[in-house]
C-alpha cells in the first residue's frame, strides 16, 4: 500500500465508518519525509518529479543556509553549527534534523565582519568555530613535527577620511539589541536563528536571525534545556 494523504479511510466525526466507493487517486498521493540531517561538509540534494512534470529539492544533508539580519535588512550565506531546539520533539534536536520552524545557532563571523565594515564598530572578536566532525590539518615541517602557530593579533584596514564620514552618518541611527550584542561578544562565535524554509520540498535551510523578544523566549527555552541536561 502507499502512502495517501485521503480521508477515505477515516472515520466521520459522528464515529461512523465512510464507505469507500473508489481507489486511490494520484493527487491524493503522500511520500515519506525527508528527515534533512545537518551534515558537515557534505551537501546532498535530489530532484523528485511531482504532478504536472514539476520539481520538489529533496535535501538529505545541508550545512548552510542563506540567513537575513532584518533590522539591518542584511543576508549572508553562512555554516549551520547546531540544531538547539525544536517545540515539536526533542528527538528531532538528538538527531540534527533540519525542519521549517526550529531553532539552529549559525556562525556569527559573517555579520561581524559586515557590521564593522558598515558601521566600523567591531563586535567581539573573530572566532574560528569547531563543529563536530571538523578536523582542523596540522601544519608539519621537514621533520614531520607540528608547527607551532604564532598568535596573530587582528589587524584593523587602514581607515580613510572618506569611511569615517560614512560611519559617523551611519551610525545616527544605529541601533543593536542587547541580547542581539551579548551573543556577538560571548565568545562562542555562534548566533541563533529560525529555519523559514522547507528543506524536504525547497533543497534549502534559509531563515532569519532571531531578535527582539522572539531572541528573548527562544533563549530563556535553551536555557531551561541545557539546566535539565
Amino acid at each position: 500500500m502507499g502512502i495517501t494523504r485521503s480521508r477515505m479511510h477515516k472515520k466521520k466525526h459522528t464515529g461512523a465508518k465512510i464507505h469507500i466507493h473508489q481507489k486511490k487517486r494520484k493527487f491524493e498521493l503522500g511520500r515519506i519525509p525527508a528527515n534533512t540531517k545537518l551534515a558537515f561538509g557534505e551537501r546532498r540534494v535530489r530532484p523528485v518529479r511531482t504532478m504536472g512534470g514539476h520539481k520538489k529539492w529533496r535535501a538529505l544533508r545541508l550545512d548552510t543556509g542563506n540567513f537575513s539580519w532584518g533590522s539591518e535588512g542584511v543576508t549572508r550565506r553562512v555554516h549551520i553549527l547546531d540544531v538547539v531546539y525544536n517545540s515539536t520533539n526533542n528527538e528531532l534536536v538528538r538527531t540534527k534534523t533540519l525542519v521549517k520552524g526550529c531553532i539552529v545557532a549559525i556562525d556569527a563571523n559573517p555579520f561581524r565582519t559586515w557590521y564593522y565594515k558598515h558601521y566600523g564598530v567591531q563586535l567581539g572578536r573573530h572566532i574560528v568555530v569547531k563543529r563536530k566532525g571538523m578536523v582542523l590539518k596540522k601544519k608539519k615541517d621537514s621533520k614531520g613535527a607540528p608547527v607551532k602557530k604564532k598568535k596573530k593579533e587582528f589587524k584593523k584596514p587602514k581607515v580613510t577620511k572618506t569611511m569615517l564620514r560614512k560611519w559617523a552618518k551611519r551610525s545616527k541611527d544605529r541601533q543593536l539589541d542587547d541580547d542581539l550584542k551579548a551573543q556577538f561578544r560571548n565568545g562562542t562565535g555562534k548566533l541563533l536563528a529560525q529555519i523559514s524554509s522547507r528543506p524536504g520540498q525547497v533543497g534549502r535551510a534559509d531563515g532569519y536571525i532571531l531578535e527582539g523578544k522572539e531572541l528573548e523566549f527562544y533563549q530563556k527555552k535553551v536555557d531551561k534545556k541545557k539546566k535539565k541536561v
